[in-house]
This record gives structure tokens, sequence and C-alpha cells, in this order.
């Protein structure tokens, strides 16, 4: 019985979804501009954390499919590119098996691209809710040097991750509020979320959204990729997208 219950509940929402989803193929390309505030914490090979903040630009580009097609996710894929560095003046620490001493500079590239599937649960021009699942696939490094010795361990596992998406509209102003949301899986500390305001211009064509808002990431790790760290990415962004 509860089977058929499981069964007769994961049915209706797929019919939800699928009674809500696009009516024709679209697309939607976008690019934000983040300016975040950015607090590490990198551990050395013997487990002490290392802290240092950066303020610096970072950048997202997406691309999204959504199709009129039953019981098959939309796909929506981003590109995060995230850095931080900074410069140590009396750096006195183990790591990757190598002894830094004074002048020492540290590089953490937290880049990576998000894969995501996901249904369109709820499409008006009131309200539209998007829910499925990521993956997101780290392909930075973390590189500490001194004078003629380079360390480097590559940050390059992946995430897999929750995803919800909300938008509400004011009906004939284009003005809406929008937030998404990735949360980890098997990477809990991990997140990614945004929230903002945007203004839509329908065109004959393409009809373009201008977004403002505030994004934070979130990366509390140990032994990802044989690295273990807490940097925070946050700040204001601004960007556009595209809908076809």
């Amino acid at each position: 019985m509860k089977k058929t219950l499981l069964a007769t509940a994961v049915v209706g929402l797929l019919s939800v979804s699928s009674a809500h989803a696009a009516t024709v193929l679209g697309f939607k390309v976008g690019a934000d501009y983040w300016q975040a505030d950015t607090t590490n914490a990198i551990n050395d090979d013997s487990g002490v954390a290392h802290s240092f903040n950066d303020d610096s630009s970072q950048g997202s580009l997406w691309i999204a499919v959504e199709h009129p097609l039953p019981f098959v996710p939309n796909v929506k894929i981003r590109e995060n590119r995230l850095e931080s560095s900074t410069s140590l003046a009396n750096a006195d620490f183990n790591f990757n098996g190598h002894n830094f001493t004074g002048a020492t500079s540290v590089t953490n590239d937290l880049s990576n691209t998000d894969f995501v599937l996901y249904y369109e649960i709820l499409d008006n021009d009131l309200v539209s809710v998007d829910l499925g699942a990521a993956y997101k696939l780290m392909s930075g490094s973390l590189r500490v040097a001194d004078a003629g010795h380079p360390e480097e361990v590559d940050i390059d596992s992946g995430i897999v991750m929750g995803y919800a998406s909300a938008q509400v509209g004011m009906i004939g102003l284009g003005l809406f509020g929008f937030a998404d949301v990735m949360i980890g899986i098997d990477e809990s500390n991990v997140y990614d979320y945004g929230a903002g305001l945007g203004w839509q211009f329908d065109g004959l064509v393409v009809d373009t959204s201008i977004r403002v808002g505030y994004r934070e990431f979130n990366f509390d790790v140990s032994n990802f990729s044989g690295v273990s760290q807490n940097t925070d990415f946050s700040g204001a962004f601004a960007g556009v997208e595209l809908v076809f």
C-alpha cells in the first residue's frame, strides 16, 4: 500500500511538472559580474588553518535549454570563475610536503561548472518554480609558492547538489524577484545561492532581463581532492539574461 501511494505521488509530481513545461523549445543565455568579498581558511599538512581575505571580481556564464517533452528534465550549464589570492610576508608552515618560510603567495582557484537537470513545477507570469538536481564539477587548484618553489594541488572532484529556483513577478511592470539555491548532498557544508531583483523587457525575438542581487558560495570541505579548507565568496552581483 505504501509503495502504491509513493508511486502515485511521484507520477502526480511528474504530471504537474509536465503540465507546466515549456510549450516550445527555448534557450536562455546569461552572464553575471560579481564583486565578492572572500574569506579563506586553508589547512596545512598539520591541519592548522591559515586565513586570508581578498576582494576581487568574479564571473559566471550560463545557458539553459527548456523543452515541451514530458518527464524529460530541462538542462542548465553554468560556468563559474572564482579565484582568490594573497601574499604572506612571514609564512612558516608545510604544504604538500614542502616547508614554506618567509614571503609566500597563495592562490585559491575554486572555478567550477554546474550541470543542472530540473523540472518546471510552475511557470506563469506571476510565479515560476523549478526543482531538480545538480553536479558541481570543480576545476580549480590551490597553489602555494615561495621563491623558486611552487606547490600546486588540483581541486577537481565533483559535488552532488539539490537545486531550486523561484521567481515572483509583478504583472505589467516587468519587475520580478528571484532566488536560486544549490545545496550539497554529499558535501553538506557546500552551498551556492543568489537572490535579488530583475527587470524584463519583452522583444519580438528576444526577451532581455537585467538582474541585480546578492550571491554567496560557501566551500567548507575536509580532504576534498586532498585539500581541507573553508572558503566563502559573497557579495553583490549584476547581470543580464537573454531568453530566445
